[in-house]
């Protein structure tokens, strides 16, 4: 691996999750539940969780649960239903890496 491409993988690595626009200047909260570590981006009434670190597909099946703890601990309100209405990733279809959450303050 040439130098270059060495400082580039660590500067990736070292940046960790970042918010989608909606989420500029949102408040940041980093915080484990279960053994699983969550990224959460608190902005009005809104929050984006983003999952970190690998996960099998039979791990996955909790994620979805801990996101929603995720958003209201973060947030100190409620869960109110998904932003945009549907329960699932903005990106992935199936990905338990990245929700997006309507809060109820």
């Amino acid at each position: 691996m040439s130098r270059s491409s060495l400082f580039l993988c660590l500067f990736l690595i070292g940046c960790g999750a970042s918010p989608a626009p909606q989420f500029f200047g949102a408040i940041r909260h980093d915080m484990m539940l279960e053994g699983i570590d969550f990224t959460v981006f608190v902005k009005a009434d809104k929050a984006e969780v983003i999952r970190l670190g690998y996960l099998s597909r039979r791990e996955r099946d909790r994620v979805p649960a801990l996101m929603v703890r995720a958003a209201e601990a973060a947030s100190g309100c409620k869960v109110a239903g998904p932003a945009g209405g549907l329960y699932k990733s903005p990106s992935l279809p199936g990905d338990t890496g990245e929700q997006r959450f309507q809060l109820d303050c």
